[in-house]
């Protein structure tokens, strides 16, 4: 039999579909927060924002839209700012997030980076984005680019999110919305679409799952949390070694 001599068998736990099995299913419907990065009179990610959102209604979501003006810098005030503990709260509230930015010098906005920055990995005991999905979709001024999508998926690995693999990335916005702030017809829409569709799957997936999908030997280890499906082979380890 292998040993492992630098594991501790009584906080390890062996994955299996029973245990990912969810015990109830949530009957409400998909939770989904989303973040825009502009705060310009005609913002394109706001536009987009507001164009994913009604996409998510259609699918049955209860969407919120986070609106960054008066937020202030991250750490220029108490995190009891009124805006700071509406942006918590709604991540907490939320199963899934969408974020969009604008790319500025060939990275995310700095509105964007504040309103991330001001939620932290952790307050207290509770995680205000582990487990949670997202999306993340971009707009340029200019050709097609990645750089601002591609920032927002390592903050999400950084912030401990399940990170869908589609993403958006609309260029030369300003001709992808009519007068009215509604995006036009075209391939641009379609990628929204196809974004949207799965984030509310992933979500539906995930959201009654999380808890265990997250769950790790070092944070059980840390915490002195032994498992309890595994705790009987831990033991028949302990004394197998003995002897």
């Amino acid at each position: 039999m292998t040993e492992f001599p630098a594991l501790q068998p009584q906080f390890l736990e062996t994955p299996s579909l029973e245990k990912l099995n969810a015990s109830t299913a949530a009957t409400h419907p998909p939770r989904i927060l989303l973040l825009y990065g502009s705060l310009r009179e005609r913002s394109y990610s706001r536009l987009l924002t507001e164009e994913a959102a009604r996409i998510l209604q259609r699918f049955g979501a209860e969407t919120r839209i986070f609106d960054p003006r008066d937020l202030p810098l991250p750490d220029a005030v108490s995190p009891d700012h009124p805006k700071v503990q509406e942006l918590r709260a709604l991540s907490q509230w939320s199963e899934g997030q969408v974020w969009c930015s604008p790319e500025r010098h060939g990275a995310i906005s700095g509105i964007m980076k504040a309103q991330i920055d001001w939620i932290p990995l952790e307050i207290g005991s509770v995680r205000p984005t582990q487990g949670r999905t997202l999306a993340v979709m971009q707009v340029s001024g200019g050709s097609q680019s990645f750089n601002a999508v591609n920032t927002l998926r390592l903050l999400g690995r950084w912030m401990r999110m399940i990170t869908i693999p589609n993403q958006s990335s609309v260029a030369k916005a300003y001709q992808e919305f009519d007068e009215a702030g509604r995006m036009k017809p075209s391939a641009y829409y379609d990628r929204v679409v196809d974004v949207m569709e799965e984030l509310y799957k992933f979500t539906l997936l995930t959201r009654d799952r999380a808890d265990y999908l997250v769950d790790r030997y070092s944070e059980r280890k840390a915490a002195g949390r032994a498992t309890e499906g595994d705790q009987l082979a831990a033991a028949a380890m302990a004394h197998e070694a003995a002897t």
